[in-house]
């Protein structure tokens, strides 16, 4: 019998620290300082999972036939925030998908599932915010300068 094997679609790549400076500083400047000031608070600037539990989600998504995970921003709500700092603060969830062709293309489809609550989508989410659950961190980005009344800049 002959086995053919399906190759996922590579979309990303390792980078090297001036690449993930150069994004999260432009990130900042273009969208956390805004973000912030329309908040009231700072916004979050990364949201942390141990290896372990993101394994476990992918073990997860391989088991229902995933091949894919999706990376959707998102902002917590008073309903949905797991804690008060949360609200209102942006949080990535994590859905996976499965590739599917469609009219001769191939398109990646979030993955729903069947669960003891019925049928769902295939979803992970409440990881560590930063701010305002935050490390001493690594010197990553820029400076941000809390400047009271007059606003945040951004150094």
């Amino acid at each position: 019998m002959l086995t053919i094997e399906k190759k996922s679609l590579r979309v990303g790549k390792l980078v090297n620290s001036e690449h993930v400076d150069a994004v999260i500083r432009n990130y900042k400047k273009e969208r956390w300082v805004h973000n912030s000031r329309r908040l009231g608070k700072e916004d979050s600037l990364s949201v942390w999972y141990s290896i372990g539990e993101l394994e476990e989600f992918l073990a997860k998504a391989r088991q229902h036939g995933g091949d894919g995970i999706r990376l959707y921003f998102g902002a917590y709500d008073q309903d949905h925030a797991p804690r008060p700092q949360y609200e209102g603060r942006q949080t990535i969830v994590l859905v996976a998908t499965k590739q599917k062709e469609s009219g001769g293309v191939f398109v990646n489809k979030d993955l729903h599932v069947n669960n003891d609550q019925g049928h769902t989508i295939l979803a992970y989410n409440v990881g560590g915010l930063c701010p305002p659950f935050c490390s001493s961190g690594d010197g990553i980005g820029i400076s941000i300068i809390d400047k009271g009344s007059d606003g945040v800049v951004v150094a």
